[in-house]
């Protein structure tokens, strides 16, 4: 009979042992399909908190001009820092990036520069992680001068 409640008793603490880190698992945002720029897909459990931040790009600067399209998403991407950090978040909390460009004055959008900007802000030293994200071109915005506008999403477990 020792042995059957001792074996039972080993069965219950190994059960509660693996259910601890099923739920513990549900319970963490996951990244899936590492690439070098962005995961390909994320996990949100119920019970996460969202923040969704409106599009915006970026600000003229002082002689007038916008700049390129790195200085615009470097500049946006600020933006979008200050004011995580204003709420209570920062960018370690972005889980998806939506970014609307249009072509310079030569009808060409120049991706590289963009990722140049982008990776100041994810899969750094200090924000390693990498959201989702898309990228589209398109035919004009509605400020003249933005060659791009970004939306984000960030989420966080409570």
């Amino acid at each position: 009979m020792r042995i059957f409640q001792s074996a039972l008793a080993v069965l219950a603490l190994a059960a509660g042992y693996f259910f601890s880190i099923q739920a513990a698992t549900a319970q963490e945002i996951t990244r899936h399909g590492e690439g070098n720029l962005f995961f390909t897909a994320i996990t949100i459990p119920p019970g996460a908190e969202t923040l969704y931040l409106s599009g915006t790009g970026a600000r003229q600067q002082e002689d007038g001009t916008w700049g390129d399209i790195r200085q615009q998403a470097v500049d946006t991407f600020s933006r979008f820092q200050d004011s995580l950090e204003e709420l209570g978040w920062s960018m370690s909390d972005v889980v998806q990036v939506r970014v609307f460009a249009v072509a310079d004055e030569n009808g060409e959008v120049d991706f590289a520069a963009f990722n140049e900007g982008y990776l100041e802000f994810f899969g750094t030293e200090e924000n390693p992680n990498k959201p989702v994200r898309s990228f589209l071109e398109i035919a004009d915005l509605v400020v003249p001068g933005w060659l791009l506008e970004i939306e984000i999403r960030a989420a966080r477990m409570p």
